[in-house]
């Protein structure tokens, strides 16, 4: 349950820092966030060639998929969150988790997750008005 609470406390930080920034441009910076968070798997299965592949392929799926989000709408942005959280639920089944921090995929996917649903709160809310 811990990881879950820092992951949510963590994206509703990231949520907050972004907001407080008046001029950048926010769905590139939560497109560059999904991106990276991507390849955070890379680097924590350098050591396992199968795994290492597998980890490189969905990086740039994520990469994009941030860049298609960014050009289009926030739906896909938050699309590419859900979908990355759905992937750290699914890693288990994948050769090498014993490469991944422990309980990390609970966390990931509570920051993914919290993310997501922001962004679909923001577009939908725009699209209101």
């Amino acid at each position: 349950m811990l990881p879950v609470i820092i992951g949510v406390s963590s994206g509703l930080l990231i949520i907050l820092v972004i907001a407080l920034l008046k001029r950048v441009d926010k769905p590139t910076i939560y497109g560059l966030i999904l991106s990276g968070i991507g390849f955070l798997y890379v680097g924590f299965t350098w050591s396992d060639t199968s795994a290492l592949i597998i980890n490189c392929i969905q990086a740039v799926v994520f990469l994009f998929i941030a860049c298609y989000g960014i050009r289009r709408n926030l739906y896909i942005l938050a699309a590419g969150y859900f979908l990355h959280g759905t992937w750290d639920l699914i890693y288990n089944l994948f050769p090498a988790t014993n490469l991944i921090p422990p309980q990390y995929d609970l966390f990931c996917l509570s920051i993914d997750f919290t993310i997501g649903f922001y962004l679909l709160i923001i577009k939908y809310r725009d699209a209101k008005r």
